[in-house]
């Protein structure tokens, strides 16, 4: 465990840092290299109106409120806007609950990456290798500690695994620019089915249009005629009575066809256990009941005529056939026809020539609308049944109808498709249906993009729902990052969330926030359950490589 010693290195001073000509003080890093030039006095960075003896820089004594005379010691380690209020006796704050005006102390790392150690761990007899490799921290040799400068190996390793980190960064960009190309052509196919969708509605309209006034045609010629018979006539009724008993003829001799064959099977059965008794029996054993028994089967087998009980299979199952056209009793030819003997004596416009059919047809109509709107002639039209020619109209206006209903359906859900938020780049729509899965314990958990989270059990049993897409979203990680890459890092990641699954027992309904981090191909890492029924998945895909980051936001570095 680290301890605070730079406090208590009274003899630190001049040789391990104080300005001198020609020399930069210890631990200043670049970026603050201005405020550091030599000349005989000191002005503290963040009160410019404070100035002190260049001597004093880097003499382990905290003299500017800010800290920034102590750019190489832990002086001012103590100076922290999360420390409590205390009193800094000599300090012009007159507290440590304030902020340092330098990030920590610079560590060159020639061979490597120069980067700022928190100043609590300057000459605390501890090598930070991890952030300061050339050990340059550790100047003051607290407790003969000597760290080694091991900047050449560790950047080598560190260029490698940043090469490597590259590459596979290069290759996800990549395939995410695939994905992108994929999912342009996705969205570029849904605007072609929109497009297609509109014509064939508009064709269909006027198709509609057009059906709709043969159906009015058709009712109002049904309702301009003067009689109209009532109904099917005894030939009618007759021939459907037939045919409801022949149906019921022909189920019940199917039952009987059925329990014949199962007992048929049953005394086949039972003639085998009684041949194979008679073979294998004793005759020697002295049983009158099995001698009896054996004779009995023996005299029913003589009897037995195997030509007596046979019925032609295939002519039963000619007669259990349904009748239709090509088989059995044609029902359609005893229905009444379209045009009944009614319909011919009163059309009397048939026995007239063409042009003048015509001409007294669009008259007498006329006449009788005028006479059915007055109440003069009676609408027939009220009746029970129609004709089968109003029938067919309707059935084709209604076909059409229903088409069209369907085609705006479909064309509404791909409008919506259309508007729906797939991600920058539209780069989800790549992702949509697709699923990954990981094994965690006695679980398989899976995340179907755009769709629902779940897990099911190793043991057996069905999925468990976890959360129903939502919405896209943005959170804030704070992770260290992972050797292998496989991690959220630091910084604003794209979440998912999962929300409405299945309810828990006692408990709210399940949700899940999926992680989304840059990575070659869609691989579900890790899942965690942080409080109860909240789940949490961390996720790599290449959809995101391009997002890990908002604009404006600044990516955390070495």
């Amino acid at each position: 465990m680290r301890q605070s010693q730079a406090l208590m290195l009274l003899g630190i001073i001049a040789h391990n840092g104080i300005v001198t000509a020609g020399s930069l003080p210890r631990g200043v890093g670049p970026e603050f290299v201005k405020f550091y030039e030599i000349k005989d006095t000191f002005t503290c960075i963040g009160h410019p109106s404070i100035t002190i003896p260049a001597s004093k820089v880097n003499d382990n004594s905290c003299d500017c409120p800010d800290g920034s005379d102590e750019p190489g010691t832990a002086a001012c380690a103590i100076l922290d806007r999360l420390s409590p209020e205390q009193p800094l006796p000599g300090s012009l704050s007159g507290t440590t609950n304030t902020t340092n005006a330098l990030p920590g102390f610079w560590c060159e790392n020639k061979g490597h990456v120069g980067n700022y150690v928190p100043f609590l761990y300057v000459n605390d007899g501890v090598c930070d290798y991890d952030l300061c490799c050339d050990g340059s921290e550790e100047y003051g040799k607290v407790g003969g500690v000597k760290c080694a400068n091991k900047c050449a190996e560790i950047g080598k390793e560190w260029r490698r695994v940043e090469k490597e980190r590259k590459d596979n960064l290069e290759r996800a960009n990549k395939r995410r620019r695939t994905m992108v190309k994929e999912s342009k052509e996705f969205r570029r196919r849904v605007e072609v089915k929109i497009t297609s969708l509109n014509e064939e509605i508009s064709e269909l309209e006027v198709k509609q249009a057009e059906l709709k006034a043969k159906l009015d045609e058709a009712e109002r010629q049904e309702r301009f005629k003067v009689v109209k018979d009532e109904g099917p006539g005894k030939l009618g009724v007759l021939a459907g009575l037939a045919k409801n008993r022949v149906n019921e003829l022909r189920d019940t001799l199917s039952n009987v066809m059925g329990d014949r064959n199962q007992l048929k099977d049953r005394v086949l059965e039972l003639e085998g256990i009684l041949a194979a008794f008679k073979e294998e029996y004793n005759p020697n054993f002295n049983d009158e009941g099995v001698k009896k028994a054996v004779r009995a089967f023996e005299d029913y087998a003589a009897k037995k005529d195997p030509s007596q009980g046979h019925l032609n299979e295939i002519e039963v199952h000619e007669i259990m056939k349904e009748d239709s056209e090509e088989f059995g009793v044609n029902w359609k030819e005893f229905e009444d026809d379209e045009a009944t003997d009614t319909d011919i004596l009163y059309s009397f416009e048939a026995y007239l020539p063409g042009p003048l059919r015509d001409f007294l047809h669009s008259k007498i109509n006329l006449l009788r609308i005028w006479l059915i709107e007055n109440g003069m002639l009676a609408d027939a039209g009220s009746g029970k049944s129609e004709s089968r020619l109003v029938k067919a109209a309707r059935e084709a206006h209604d076909t059409v109808a229903n088409d069209v209903n369907s085609k705006r359906r479909a064309l509404e859900e791909q409008q919506r498709d259309l508007e729906k938020d797939y991600g920058k780049d539209d780069i989800f729509r790549y992702l949509k249906g697709k699923c990954i899965t990981t094994e965690v314990g006695e679980y398989e958990y899976e995340l179907c993009w755009l769709d629902k989270t779940s897990q099911k059990s190793k043991k057996g049993g069905g999925k468990t729902t976890m959360g129903n897409f939502n919405r896209f979203d943005w959170d804030e990680a704070d992770e260290e990052e992972r050797h292998d890459g496989k991690g959220l890092g630091r910084g604003k990641r794209m979440v998912m969330r999962y929300e409405n699954g299945q309810g828990c027992w006692n408990g709210p309904n399940r949700k899940t926030d999926v992680w989304l981090a840059c990575a070659e191909t869609e691989e579900l890492w890790r899942v965690s359950e942080l409080e109860k029924c909240v789940y949490k998945m961390e996720v790599g895909t290449p959809a995101v490589c391009e997002e890990a980051v908002e604009p404006g936001h600044v990516k955390d570095e070495l």
